[in-house]
């Protein structure tokens, strides 16, 4: 496969299950994903970390490279160490990342995550729950995630999601820079 690598299976995801139930109203605090990404519009999502808004200036959302974790990634801590360990242990530096909830029958509609800050990062998916397996389709090929399994996959192709179990489908997805990159992304102050 080109556009798709299991990187880890068999993660225990009880704990983070755990601490996304813990929480009244998570997946309704912050529906902006919904709300303005029309391809994203019947996902849920829990934002951990997002692009630093004060350093938009005059580029895109999409070109803004800074991110920042967000005020309501303290009720995560344990997603939150999750992602800094996978990131020191990939020697990369940690973007954006968000808990996405794909209820039963919905789907992410085709599309290219386009602009300078998908250009140079690594997409990444941590199944939660999938009562079926987690299908998702990148360019002209396919795969069913397993809960407990890690998986990059290459979002500078044509993907697409679809949730065809019967109950919600949860994934910690997130974006990391690898480090020998740093520098062609935010200079010699980095």
């Amino acid at each position: 496969m080109k556009y798709f690598k299991c990187l880890k299976k068999d993660l225990d995801v009880t704990p983070f299950l755990t601490e996304i139930a813990s929480k009244d109203d998570a997946w309704a605090t912050a529906t902006g994903r919904q709300d303005k990404i029309k391809v994203q519009r019947e996902a849920l999502a829990i934002p951990l970390r997002g692009l630093r808004k004060s350093a938009i200036g005059d580029r895109k959302r999409r070109d803004v490279h800074e991110s920042r974790w967000t005020t309501g990634s303290t009720a995560y801590p344990l997603a939150s160490k999750f992602l800094e360990d996978f990131a020191t242990d990939q020697n990369s530096i940690l973007g954006r990342a968000k808990i996405v909830c794909l209820p039963a029958g919905k789907r992410v509609y085709p599309h290219i995550d386009r602009g300078d800050y998908y250009r140079v990062r690594n997409r990444y998916h941590f199944v939660l729950r999938s009562s079926l397996g987690s299908w998702l389709k990148a360019g002209d090929e396919e795969v069913r995630m397993k809960e407990g399994e890690l998986w990059w996959f290459d979002n500078d192709q044509m993907h697409e999601a679809h949730n065809d179990g019967d109950e919600d489908r949860i994934h910690m997805i997130f974006d990391m820079l690898p480090a020998e990159r740093a520098e062609e992304v935010f200079g010699k102050a980095a």
